[in-house]
């Protein structure tokens, strides 16, 4: 297992403890001051490791492009999400990671473009981005923490 995505899977599981308490309502709330709410956050960290590397790597990524384009950085939470995708977000959480991993012993990234973060690191391998995403994870974790703690009850 890759140490990083060992990193993200922990994270992700704090995550997903973080919030199983939490209603629907209280999912897709925005919290005064915020942009976005944690079930977007939650697909926003899904869709973010198809673009960085999958799309950047010339692969098709594993979901499509309308979950993707609807939580990509600069996207927003377009109105509330039923339940029946909150139970998606949360089983892609982790399958998605399982099926990078398999796709990364397979070699599928070994055409990797590179890029600038908005942090201004240099991603130029799929190494740089496995060393990243847990970095952006640590992000928005801190946002869903964050929100859940000025959610009104």
């Amino acid at each position: 297992m890759n140490k990083g995505l060992d990193f993200i899977r922990k994270a992700r599981l704090v995550q997903v403890n973080t919030i199983k308490e939490l209603s629907i309502e209280q999912l897709n709330q925005i919290p005064k001051g915020f942009n976005n709410n944690i079930i977007w956050n939650m697909a926003h960290l899904i869709a973010t490791q198809q673009i960085v590397c999958y799309r950047r790597a010339g692969v098709e990524p594993i979901l499509d492009a309308d979950f993707i384009n609807a939580y990509a950085p600069g996207s927003k939470p377009e109105g509330p999400v039923k339940s029946e995708e909150i139970a998606r977000i949360q089983e892609l959480f982790f399958s998605t990671l399982d099926q990078f991993e398999q796709d990364l012993q397979a070699g599928l990234f070994n055409n990797y473009t590179a890029w600038t973060t908005r942090a201004g690191v240099d991603i130029n391998t799929i190494d740089d981005v496995l060393a990243f995403l847990p970095y952006h994870e640590g992000i928005h974790m801190g946002y869903i923490q964050a929100q859940k703690r000025v959610l009104s009850p």
